[in-house]
């Protein structure tokens, strides 16, 4: 079902006020936070459309037809706000509208949104509401209701506005129980759905003094010599924050029309000097300028010293492709700013910052690299430094032990025995230890999974070193330096591994042997010395 058309008039003109302020929020980003009063009275003329049918005053009962309340174009309104914060206040309402012996008067009471801008000030209510209708014909009629609404101010001076629209939905229950005959029934408790306009003037006073504009001026650094340069600044506070400040300067080498100005001094005599800057609200009329100054000192220039400067190299000597650190030390006898830059080196590559740099040797050939940089004070003046770099040949490769040679054991009955043809090996292995006094000796035994004899891989080491360190053969080599491993060959062998000073052995896939858990070998058979042949004796 449709609504009736006075629902629908008042929601179109609640709707249109909504979208004015949607409009003007989203076009006023920034609110102006000062002209805020703490009262305002607005007094002015008032329309009204009540928007309620009542039973009718008079007519032919047999015939009834309902009384539509017709607009009353005779009216006042008037409303009294306090304003306990910049945009929220409590509003006072009253409105009173009559004709063709017909009145209406509204008094209600509730919270206002007010926005302020430059150009005018906005306002959104909600209030509840008293509402007196009366009627020719009928007794006067009190119902409870609420006022929803909104308008515009444009504001005139400080404390008078032209409220250029206000416009309102007032709904208000009304009860003709006690008037209305049977015919009437659906007519007992009517509800007013109204709209009234309202335009007129908003008086303002109270709240807090607008602030005096103040602007604040600084300069850095306060003292410099002849022809070094000043920077002044000013800050402007109290200002309309929405609206574009200009900005002027006064002073002895001052020129610009910004918040922070250059000073030249290369012209200027020693002495002190005073910069002056002017603040201007150009689209304020009253209370829109500021001026503030600052004060600083040239001094004449010392004698012009250049810079020193010396560097040096961590660490001085690298192998090739190695890196070194330079750092420049630079200072100025006058005290003046010092940079170190322009870093140069004679090979390799160099890259730095400040006083640091980095020297990478990588493609240089062995001997000096020079480098050197340049120090420079704030007047131009310059020194060099310079310093060296010894790129020395990469050294050796570090030694790596190596495997000599290896037994078989494919003795059967004694697979734990050094034959004669590995005694044969083991004494080339003794010449090696014999002949380079430094090496030391690994000997890894290794045993085939399917042998039936437990510890053969340890047997096979201990029996191979046992050879080495004493027995018939009496090679005479020191035991400490012959170390015996267990290994996962898988095959019957011992290794021979020689382990020069200062190489590591792979020990992976090996395990150190016990040898105080090893069971004891039979000794090796002495050889058999041959008869000598006696000579026959001649018949």
């Amino acid at each position: 079902m449709l609504p009736s058309p006075k629902l629908r008039a008042a929601r179109a003109v609640i709707s249109t006020v909504l979208l004015l302020f949607a409009t003007m929020l989203v076009s006023t980003p920034v609110f102006a936070q000062s002209d805020n009063p703490k009262w305002d009275l607005f007094v002015g003329y008032q329309w009204l459309h009540p928007g309620i049918t009542v039973p009718a005053p008079f007519g032919n009962p047999s015939n009834p037809t309902p009384f539509k309340v017709p607009d009353m174009t005779k009216g006042f309104g008037s409303a009294l706000t306090y304003n306990f914060a910049p945009h929220v206040g409590l509003e006072f309402d009253l409105g009173h509208n009559w004709g063709d012996a017909n009145y209406e008067t509204t008094a209600s009471v509730g919270p206002r949104l007010m926005f302020r801008t430059d150009g005018a000030n906005y306002f959104l209510h909600a209030l509840g509401s008293y509402n007196r209708l009366a009627v020719s014909g009928l007794n006067p009629h009190d119902g409870i209701g609420a006022v929803l609404g909104g308008g515009m101010d444009l504001p005139i001076r400080k404390w008078i506005s032209l409220r250029l629209f206000e416009a309102d939905f007032v709904w208000a229950h009304h009860n003709y129980a006690d008037d209305a005959g049977p015919q009437f029934a659906s007519l007992r408790r009517p509800n007013a759905e109204g709209v009234r306009l309202r335009t007129g003037l908003v008086f303002n006073w109270g709240g807090a003094p607008a602030l005096t504009p103040a602007a604040s001026c600084s300069v850095q650094p306060t003292e410099v010599m002849v022809g070094e340069p000043v920077t002044a600044t000013v800050s402007a506070t109290n200002f309309n924050p929405k609206h574009t400040l200009t900005y002027s300067w006064s002073g002895n080498g001052v020129s610009g029309k910004d918040t922070s100005v250059k000073i030249e001094t290369a012209d200027a005599t020693p002495g002190n000097y005073t910069a002056t800057a002017h603040v201007t609200d150009p689209k304020a009329k009253n209370n829109n300028e500021a001026s503030c100054s600052a004060n600083y000192t040239v001094k004449p220039l010392p004698p012009k010293n250049p810079p020193t400067i010396s560097c040096s190299a961590s660490p001085s000597t690298v192998q090739a492709g190695g890196t070194s650190t330079i750092t420049c030390n630079a200072s100025s006898p006058d005290s003046v700013p010092v940079t170190v830059s322009n870093w140069t080196s004679s090979t390799g590559t160099i890259s730095g910052t400040d006083n640091t740099a980095t020297l990478n040797t990588t493609g240089a050939a062995p001997g000096a690299i020079t480098v050197n940089a340049t120090a420079t004070d704030t007047r131009g003046l310059t020194a060099q430094g310079s310093t060296q770099v010894t790129v020395e040949n990469p050294p050796p490769p570090p030694p790596q032990a190596s495997k000599l040679s290896q037994c078989d054991f494919p003795n059967e009955k004694k697979p734990w025995r050094v034959d004669n043809t590995c005694k044969a090996v083991l004494d080339d292995v003794a010449k090696n230890l014999q002949q380079n006094p430094d090496n030391k000796l690994i000997i890894v035994g290794n045993a085939d999974p399917a042998e039936k004899r437990k510890n053969l891989a340890a047997e096979r080491a201990v029996d191979s070193k046992a050879y080495l360190t004493g027995g018939e053969a009496k090679q005479g080599i020191d035991p400490s330096r012959i170390e015996v491993r267990a290994g996962s060959g898988g095959t019957k062998t011992a290794e021979y591994w020689i382990v020069p000073s200062g190489a590591n052995f792979d020990s992976a896939g090996t395990q150190t042997v016990d040898e105080t858990k090893v069971k004891a070998v039979p000794d090796h058979p002495k050889p058999v010395a041959k008869k000598k042949k006696s000579a026959k004796k001649p018949s």
